[in-house]
């Protein structure tokens, strides 16, 4: 059964509304560390979705500086989550706050919630929620990354590792995944 006010769906059918706002305000990765340990929820920019190896993933990045970095190790998954409208403070905020210092998700009113896959939470108030298991991941080798990118994105040398997490549900607030896609037009 889907967590509360929820519908499972195809994680291709609000793919356009997520990619657009992974590019703008970015989405909310959530984990949680290992045995229903502590969770925390950061704001990604960088990631994608597809298919790899047969099945549905979803791609994000992740600095071993960052907090979230430490629970995924742990937990081996993660969920993604959608941002509604309106949230674009908290998008900021869970970007610019480290969770080692504080909730950020109880800071800004944002509620973790059980999902059905993985024991990371999902964030209630995102209407579209991916839940993802850890299936492999890679780290960012500066010999083999573009000059530019490397020059870019990495100035202090704080390569990223990439997960490839499998999708295992996407979950929807139908009504509010369907005015998010509207507002987008």
């Amino acid at each position: 059964m889907a967590p509360s006010g929820r519908t499972e769906v195809a994680y291709t059918e609000y793919l356009d509304v997520t990619l657009a706002k992974l590019a703008r305000p970015g989405l909310l990765l959530a984990a949680r560390g290992a045995e229903g340990g502590a969770h925390n929820a950061m704001t990604i920019g960088w990631g994608t979705f597809g298919i790899i190896w047969g099945r549905p993933m979803c791609v994000v990045l992740v600095r071993p500086s960052r907090y979230t970095y430490g629970l995924i190790e742990a937990c081996r998954d993660f969920t993604v989550n959608v941002p509604d409208t309106g949230m674009e403070k908290a998008a900021a905020f869970l970007g610019s706050a480290s969770g080692r210092d504080l909730d950020k998700l109880a800071r800004m009113g944002l509620t973790a919630e059980a999902g059905l896959k993985v024991s990371s939470p999902i964030i209630s108030q995102c209407p579209i929620s991916y839940e993802c298991k850890v299936v492999h991941f890679n780290d960012v080798l500066p010999p083999h990354l573009s000059p530019a990118i490397d020059k870019g994105s990495y100035p202090s040398g704080d390569y990223h590792r990439v997960y490839f997490g499998e999708i295992l549900a996407t979950t929807v607030v139908a009504e509010a995944a369907k005015a998010l896609r509207a507002s987008l037009g």
